[in-house]
Parts: structure tokens; C-alpha cells; sequence
């Protein structure tokens, strides 16, 4: 398939191999708690939950317990897709922004918060898949909580420009709880500085006990709920009891003899597979031809402009999602790609902060999840007394009626986070994913160019330059681009920007699994990522 030691750019980082078990994350305390599940009996769903759990306390600023969740994984031969996306409050209405004033949904405060969804995708995989009792599952991160940790470099500096932003941001009595919270001593923690916060142990034991029970339908709820009701939220009691994650069908397409999957809407996955199609009936020569990079580029911008059209809870599809992934549509976009740059219609793609990671175990399960509160903390609203950080997600939502994502009670919003899954074959190749915001689909296109159609192995196609589409012609990459493919690029008619931010390109993670049952896994640099294996 690939050759371990090959790399299209200098690099000393190699993938590592296991036999037994593999956890992928962007934080290396994260991984060793998934491990330590695998070795204590446990399988791929049960270190998945444990993760996604302990990375609400070791990476905050990318997500929380008051975040979103997806998830595709491989059991026993069969693939299964969970979504745990929240809906807008039952109380909030287009019109009713409107009559506060609202061009937008603003990113800040009560209007861009959507039901949370990761304590219910914690407790639904734990019960239908996992092994191990719920509550051993969350006691990790429990201890991490109460006894605190040495914050990692990434994260201190995501902290530090949240902190900064926030307390620009955010003014008043309602967002009081997140300097609390994060930012106890007046500032957010350095590198290495011993965080802790004893109100997510205590948040986290409620879940344990309950099996999330308690988030929607008990204390939580309650204070969440009592929280919203004194400064003017729109949740009801209603829009927390009757939240429930959902098991979907995932959605393929075949690109050079693997299948490539993605989660149906509201999540925007459909885009990669929507680029992909117009891609396949393209060659690519090789990695360094520039013309690969414009096709690319071309093939996502199209995919985009649909994308960002079309995508929104699956209920309110106005556009079948066959009809959006037919070779017919494929090839109708794909004949608009030319030897120049196109400015198709489209909106302003931008990064958010999010978690991605992969775990596998020795009887071939594979998790791929990924869960966020968008960008960064999100709302800035966390309740009393709990750690919750509540998300932002109903920012994605128009309020223009005539758009198909337009802002209505009880629906999901455009969500960026994507889980991604390789089969072959009908059977597993692995998980992966590239986390951040907008760049999500684009990250993903790029890590399977480099993968499928240029051999890379997992760790050189993680480790390769990326470039990210902001707008019409604008393109962003990364300092390490080659220079000569920048020129032929400009030529083309893209406007090229080098940007010295690598926190712009996304962070991902793949875990492979060999014909003989080798985990091959592969990191992402632009993180303090870390593989854990045994």
C-alpha cells in the first residue's frame, strides 16, 4: 500500500505499529487513558468514550461536556454512524432575533446555544457497544479534574488568545463564570502551569452516575435550565428531556477502489464526498504537479459552494443527498474546472476549535469521533457552579428565510465537525479525521490525496503542507509550500497567501489496520498529538 519511510517532505516522524490496541489523540494524557482502557478489557467504543470524556478537561479550549458529538465506527464487520448534534431551543425563532435586533446570530451569549450533545453520545455508545461499566469510563478524567494537570503547549497558547479575546468580548454578570472557571488566578495557564477544576469532577461524577441521565433530565438540567430562565435564555425543560442522539446510515462514495465515508447531514461531510467525485474522473500525475494542487483546490471550492447552499438538518433538505452525490452532478461540476481559477458563489470558510481522534482495538473495532463547543470555548456561557462551557453551534444558522439552513425551533444547525471512515473491500482500512472549523472537509481531501493517490504513508500525509480556501480565489498555505507550485498556482490565477499561523490548517488523526491485523497510526504535528499503542 505504502512505503513507511516515505515522505514528500523532510521529516524524522515515522508511523508507529501495534498489535493490540491504538488510540490517536491531540493530547498524550488523553491517549494514555484510552490504552489503559484497552488493557483493562476493555474495547474501541469504551477508550473512544473515555477520550472524548477526558479531553472536556485536558483540552477545554477545543471542546467540552456542553459540546456536540459525532462518530462513525466499526464493529464486527458492520459500520455504524452516531449523530449527537443539538437542535435550537424549542423558545427561539427567527422572528424573534429579529425583533431583538438581530441581522446575525451572534457568537456570544444565550442566541447561539444549541442542546449539547457529547454527554448523550458518552452515554448511548457506552450502552450499546462498550464493555466496561459507564463510570469506569469517566473515572480518569475525574481524577484529572479534581488533582489537576500540567497544561500542554498547544493548548496554553489556544487558552492564552481565548483569554484575551474573551475578556475583550465578553462584558457582564452572564459571562462571569467562565473567568471562574478558566481563568481562575486572572489569566489563563501557561505552559505547564497545574490546572484543575473541581466543578468538572463534580459535573463529570453526575454523569457517571446517572449515565448522563442527569445532564438532561436531572441536577444538570436543572441548573442549566434555572441558569437560562434568570439571564435570558431560551431553554425549556422540554428541549433538554427529549434530546436524543441518532443513529444514522453513514454515506459513501468510491474513490479509486476505497470507500470513503462520511456522516449524512447536518454535518458537512457530504462536501468531501462531493469533491471526490468530481476528482476521480481527474489523474493525478504525482504530489508535486501543480496542476493536482489546482484540481484539488477547484474540486473543493465547487463541492463548497453546494455545501454551504444546500447543508442543513437532514429534515429540511430541500435538495436530495442522492442527487447532491450522482455521477450525473459530478460530472456536470467537474466540467466546469478549467486551466484557471474559478470564483464560484460560496461563503467565508473559517477555522473553529474542535477534538478528532481514532481508536482501535486487537478484534479490529475502529472508532473515528470528533467533538466540539466551536470556536474555541464557545458561547462564553458556562453555568454555575459546573464547568459546563455551553457551545455556539446556532451561530451557523441564517436567519434570511429563504436559506435552507434558516434559524427554526427544535432544528440542527450547519455542523462543521466530521468523522471519517476508509473501507476497502468491505473491510476496515481505518478512521481519520482533520479537525477545524471550515477546514474540515478541506483537510480531509488532502490527507486522502495524499494517502490513495500518492502513497504517503499515514504519518507523511498528516505531515505534508496544507492549503485552505477562504474565499473566492483566496488561498492560504502553509510556510513549508514549495515554492515553485506557489508560482504556478498565481499563474492560474489563485491568489496565494503564506500564512506563518499553522493552527490555521486543522489537526488530524488515522489509525490503519493492515490485511494481517497491524495498526499503523499516523498524528498530527500541528498539535500536541500524541499515539498511544500496546
Amino acid at each position: 500500500m505504502f512505503d513507511p519511510l516515505k515522505f514528500a517532505y523532510p521529516s524524522k516522524r515515522i508511523p508507529v505499529y501495534a498489535k493490540n490496541g491504538m488510540v490517536a489523540t491531540t493530547n498524550p494524557l488523553a491517549s494514555e487513558i484510552g490504552i489503559e482502557i484497552l488493557k483493562k478489557g476493555g474495547n474501541a467504543v469504551d477508550a473512544a468514550v473515555a477520550v472524548a470524556a477526558s479531553l472536556t478537561v485536558l483540552e477545554p479550549t477545543s471542546n467540552g461536556i456542553g459540546g456536540d458529538a459525532f462518530a462513525i465506527l466499526y464493529k464486527d464487520g458492520k459500520l455504524y454512524g452516531l449523530n449527537s448534534s443539538g437542535y435550537a431551543p424549542k423558545n427561539l425563532t427567527s422572528e424573534l432575533m429579529k425583533e431583538k435586533g438581530f441581522e446575525r446570530i451572534p457568537p456570544y451569549g444565550w442566541e447561539s446555544v444549541t442542546v449539547p450533545g457529547a454527554p448523550a453520545a458518552w452515554a448511548t455508545l457506552s450502552d450499546r457497544f462498550g464493555v466496561l461499566p459507564f463510570e469506569d469510563l469517566i473515572e480518569p478524567t475525574i481524577k484529572y479534574a479534581s488533582e489537576g494537570f500540567p497544561v500542554s503547549p498547544i493548548t496554553a497558547k489556544s487558552w492564552q488568545n481565548a483569554f484575551k479575546r474573551y475578556k475583550k468580548e465578553l462584558k457582564g454578570e452572564i459571562f462571569k463564570n467562565w473567568f471562574e472557571v478558566f481563568a481562575p488566578n486572572g489569566n489563563a495557564p501557561d505552559v505547564g502551569e497545574i490546572w484543575k477544576s473541581t466543578y468538572h469532577a463534580e459535573t463529570l461524577k453526575s454523569i457517571a452516575d446517572t449515565k448522563a441521565k442527569s445532564f438532561y433530565s436531572g441536577e444538570l438540567a436543572q441548573k442549566i435550565l434555572s441558569f437560562s430562565k434568570k439571564t435570558g435564555g431560551y431553554f425549556c425543560q422540554e428541549d433538554l428531556e427529549k434530546f436524543e442522539p441518532i443513529w444514522v446510515e453513514p454515506l459513501s462514495v468510491n474513490y479509486r477502489g476505497f470507500d470513503i465515508w462520511e456522516l449524512p447531514p447536518n454535518g458537512q461531510g457530504i462536501i468531501v464526498l462531493m469533491a471526490l467525485n468530481i476528482l476521480k474522473g481527474f489523474e493525478m500525475k504525482c504530489k508535486e504537479d501543480p496542476e493536482s494542487y489546482h484540481k484539488q483546490i477547484e474540486a473543493l471550492k465547487l463541492a463548497f459552494s453546494d455545501g454551504l447552499k444546500y447543508i442543513t438538518d437532514i429534515e429540511d433538505m430541500k435538495v436530495p443527498v442522492e442527487s447532491l452525490l450522482s455521477e450525473e452532478y459530478a460530472k456536470q461540476r467537474r466540467n466546469l474546472i478549467g486551466e484557471y481559477a474559478l470564483l464560484p458563489q460560496a461563503g467565508n470558510p473559517y477555522s473553529g476549535g474542535t477534538v478528532y481522534f481514532a481508536t482501535a482495538d486487537k478484534d479490529g473495532n475502529m472508532v473515528s469521533y470528533i467533538q466540539s463547543n466551536y470556536m474555541g470555548f464557545g458561547s462564553g456561557i458556562v453555568i454555575p457552579k459546573t464547568g459546563i462551557s455551553l457551545q455556539n453551534r446556532g451561530t451557523s444558522f441564517s436567519l434570511i428565510e429563504k436559506d435552507h439552513n434558516c434559524l427554526k425551533p427544535l432544528k440542527r444547525p450547519y455542523h462543521t465537525i466530521i468523522p471519517g471512515f476508509i473501507t476497502k473491500d468491505k473491510k476496515a482500512i481505518g478512521p481519520f479525521g482533520v479537525m477545524g472549523g471550515y477546514m474540515q472537509p478541506q483537510g480531509h481531501i488532502q490527507f486522502l490525496n495524499n494517502f490513495i493517490d500518492f502513497h504517503l504513508n499515514p504519518q507523511a500525509a498528516l505531515d505534508a503542507p496544507r492549503w485552505q480556501w477562504v474565499k473566492d480565489k483566496e488561498i492560504i498555505v502553509e510556510k513549508e509550500f514549495p515554492r515553485h507550485i506557489l508560482e504556478s498556482l498565481a499563474d492560474k490565477g489563485h491568489q496565494i497567501e503564506v500564512s506563518l499561523n499553522s493552527s490555521n490548517f486543522g489537526r488530524g488523526q488515522f489509525i490503519y489496520r493492515t490485511e494481517d491485523g497491524v495498526l499503523t497510526g499516523g498524528t498530527e504535528p500541528r498539535a500536541d498529538s500524541n499515539i498511544s499503542c500496546f
